[in-house]
């Protein structure tokens, strides 16, 4: 997948055009335990026995409970803010997905941490609109649990 060699990006709101093309992470690895799971099926709503019942899951192609996607894509918060970095915006925000894929699941257990790079940046009216792709590695994984082209704002 990637190296172990962490590339963070700090950058100014004025200099975010700069990016474009940058690579950044690997953020630290982030354990998901089962207790995360039921905080989540709790918060959310979704309590799809795949998350929540170890005998039923045993008996599934994933061979035990597995994190709910949206549970990952929620770590992109904290794992982000490791590697990635706007100084001087007056305020960001996430401005939505343009693509949104989990090509595996992550089993319980599992500790997952995200890489990413900066596909383009585009002036917006006061600041920038930048689309970085997240990906989300799985320890020891083929495959990545989850790929966002994500649209964030930020304001000078």
């Amino acid at each position: 997948m990637t190296s172990n060699t962490e590339v963070s990006v700090t950058v100014p709101v004025d200099q975010l055009p700069s990016v474009a093309g940058s690579s950044f992470g690997p953020s630290s690895w982030r354990t998901i335990e089962q207790a995360d799971v039921v905080a989540f099926a709790d918060l959310s709503g979704d309590h799809n026995p795949i998350h929540l019942d170890q005998e039923f899951a045993s008996g599934t192609p994933f061979g035990g409970t597995i994190v709910h996607g949206y549970l990952t894509l929620s770590l992109v918060v904290p794992l982000m803010a490791e590697v990635f970095e706007v100084t001087g915006a007056s305020v960001g925000i996430n401005y939505g997905l343009d693509r949104l894929r989990f090509p595996a699941p992550v089993p319980v257990g599992a500790r997952v941490r995200v890489i990413g790079e900066v596909l383009k940046v585009d002036e917006i009216a006061g600041g920038y609109q930048v689309h970085p792709r997240v990906t989300f590695e799985i320890e020891g994984g083929a495959k990545p649990a989850c790929v966002a082209d994500m649209v964030l704002r930020y304001y000078r």
